[in-house]
């Protein structure tokens, strides 16, 4: 691995394409006038992601859950080639393709039993958007006056502002629009840990919230198994399986945002799997094309459906101009077909163990308040939030991509990694973090 480079060695054109970036681009989370530092990539293969300035770097972060083959797999590269030639988009008002029913079929083929409606849309924050709408207008169709949402601590569930709503007003990184979002229910974060022991009553404060508050309350939005963004925290299946039937007891509807944990991350193809629940609304994104395009899908069941569909104004008022995008949509049909024929539950089982193996060590640092494997989702939480700039610029000096948040420094490669190149990643967080102070 090349990683002699450095901000010297980049070329002229590269100084000033970054000179650019950083007076003009707004990068996630980052300020404008005091911008967190920007790596130029030139590009990026398998594993490996080249800095303009020539060094490469293993990619632990699958850029953000997504790159789950590895970067510029060729039979996703052909797929969208081959897809380009023929329809690159067209309007789905009123016109169908290929791409948008061979997806369908496979959605609904693997997903939880009863989904089996699916709206496409094109990005993860839109499908909740839309799954969101999809329980309102349901219970507007009943003539109900349930228009309220509940949900729980430590969770996420996008940028977009009704699904900011959902996310934790603390740990969700909304706070600051708490004065403005809708105001909504949340029910203390699930505390019984995956893999651990049980806690008697540890459903007793939603089941309290819903008995005072289910005559307003539409839909309970859960990140089922794994709360990614607002957390990064595993919890028991069995709080998902007594969440469902709590939701069938007060005539909530159960939406399951699986948009981090969709197609095989925690260990199951559906992190729903864990605890053997079908929701009533299925939100997936991410990983749905590879990361070679966005695209997101929401999936609700006949009864949604037909509810919506059998009231005023009898259909569903949502239709984003790129739904169903050809492009997209043949690329995510590969991208499914590709995980399953890869041996992926092998894959990722593998990979948990070594992250747990490889991370282990962390537990004896002082810093370091807990470590937590699940899937290919290896977590080390600290007790102090990193310093975002000083702590990236270590892991590119030593040849690796991970991208720490608040006081969690965690991984989650792509499914096709090496042992070799994990073992470095393992090796590599640990060094790091025990130099945080």
């Amino acid at each position: 691995m090349n990683n002699s480079g450095s901000a010297d060695m980049l070329s002229s054109d590269w100084q000033e394409l970054l000179a650019f970036d950083r007076a003009h681009l707004w990068h996630p989370y980052t300020s404008m006038t005091e911008p967190l530092p920007i790596y130029g990539v030139e590009s990026a293969e398998g594993v490996r992601i080249r800095l303009a300035d020539g060094r490469e770097l293993i990619d632990g972060m699958a850029s953000w859950w997504s790159v789950i083959h590895g970067y510029s797999h060729p039979r996703l590269i052909e797929a969208l080639q081959d897809q380009a030639e023929s329809l690159s988009h067209v309007m789905f008002g009123g016109l169908g393709h290929r791409p948008a029913v061979e997806l369908g079929r496979r959605l609904v083929e693997l997903t939880p039993a009863g989904l089996d409606k699916v709206f496409i849309s094109d990005s993860g924050s839109v499908a909740v958007e839309v799954a969101m709408k999809m329980a309102l207008q349901y219970h507007h169709g009943r003539n109900s006056s349930k228009h309220q949402f509940v949900t729980v601590r430590s969770g996420y569930h996008g940028d977009t502002f009704h699904a900011m709503s959902v996310c934790d007003p603390v740990t969700g990184m909304h706070h600051l629009f708490s004065e403005v979002l809708p105001r909504y229910h949340f029910a203390p974060r699930p505390e019984s840990t995956f893999g651990g022991s049980w806690r008697s009553g540890e459903l007793t404060p939603l089941r309290n919230l819903l008995a005072e508050h289910h005559g307003s309350l539409c839909a309970l939005i859960l990140e089922p198994i794994v709360q990614g963004a607002g957390g990064m925290r595993f919890y028991h299946p069995r709080y998902l399986q007594e969440a469902r039937a709590l939701c069938d007891e007060f005539d909530l509807l159960l939406i399951c945002d699986e948009i981090a944990t969709g197609f095989g991350r925690s260990g199951k193809l559906f992190a729903s799997e864990h605890g053997s629940v079908s929701p009533d609304i299925l939100c997936l994104g991410k990983a749905l094309t590879g990361c070679m395009l966005s695209l997101a899908a929401t999936l609700t069941t006949e009864v949604v459906a037909e509810m919506i569909s059998s009231a005023e104004p009898g259909v569903f008022m949502h239709g984003p101009t790129f739904m169903a995008n050809p492009l997209a949509c043949r690329v995510a049909v590969e991208s499914i077909d590709l995980l399953l024929e890869s041996g992926w539950q092998q894959k990722v089982d593998d990979i948990e163990r070594q992250l747990r193996q490889g991370l282990e060590p962390c537990r004896s640092l002082e810093q370091v308040a807990d470590v937590r494997c699940l899937g290919a989702i290896g977590v080390v939480e600290l007790h102090t939030p990193v310093n975002m700039a000083t702590i990236q610029e270590r892991f590119v000096e030593r040849g690796v991509w991970i991208r720490p948040f608040g006081k969690l420094v965690y991984v989650m490669p792509p499914y096709c990694i090496g042992a070799a190149d994990l073992d470095q990643l393992c090796r590599t967080l640990v060094e790091v973090v025990a130099l945080e102070n």
